[in-house]
């Protein structure tokens, strides 16, 4: 269930993340031209690791912002959303844990 209106979680902290995420790009680019270089596997791996958990680093972030903003508040105003908001959480904490 995505929030639809009003301020996420993560809005004060938007460009930061913003930033983050073009630095990833610009990373992941150039596992792309590493790639098209031929450079060693193990160079490339290392890169690909490297974005991984910058990208992970990145999900920690909004996951926290999203249970500290959206999962709080829903549970603050004792609405039913409550409860679809904690089971978001639960989810999107099994798939940052599967990946």
């Amino acid at each position: 269930m995505a929030e639809t209106a009003g301020a996420h979680g993560y809005s004060s902290q938007k460009d930061n993340y913003a930033k983050r995420l073009r630095r990833i790009e610009g990373q992941v680019r150039g596992i792309a031209k590493m790639i098209d270089e031929d450079k060693y596997c193990i160079d490339v791996l290392t890169q690909i690791s490297a974005v991984n958990s910058a990208l992970q680093s990145v999900a920690l972030g909004l996951l926290d912002e999203h249970l500290g903003h959206c999962v709080t508040q829903a549970v603050s105003e004792g609405s039913e959303q409550a409860d679809a908001k904690l089971a978001e959480a639960s989810a999107a904490i099994a798939r940052l844990v599967r990946s």
